[in-house]
C-alpha cells in the first residue's frame, strides 16, 4: 500500500509527499482528522498512525541533533 506524509493544505487541497515528490489532491479525498505532517494510505486517505508516530519521533530528533550544533547567541564571525 502506497504512502504520503501531508505537507501542507492550500485552498481546499492536500499537498502531499510521495516518494519525494509533491503531489495534490482534493482535501475531501483524506479522513477528516488528517493533519499537516500525518502519513496517510494513498488508497484510502486514512492516517497511518504508527508511521505518523515513527516519523514525527524521526523530525523530534532530528531537531534535537540540529539544535546541538547552534552557535551561541549573539555576534559571531563566519
Amino acid at each position: 500500500m502506497s504512502k504520503a506524509t501531508v505537507d501542507r493544505f492550500e485552498d481546499g487541497l492536500a499537498v502531499l509527499i510521495v516518494e519525494g515528490r509533491q503531489v495534490t489532491r482534493p482535501r475531501g479525498e483524506l479522513a477528516a482528522d488528517v493533519r499537516e505532517g500525518d502519513v496517510i494510505h494513498l488508497d484510502t486517505g486514512q492516517v497511518d498512525v504508527e508511521a505518523t508516530k515513527a516519523l514525527r519521533e524521526e523530525v523530534r530528533q532530528a531537531r534535537q541533533r540540529a539544535s546541538r550544533n547552534k552557535p551561541p547567541p549573539g555576534d559571531f564571525d563566519l
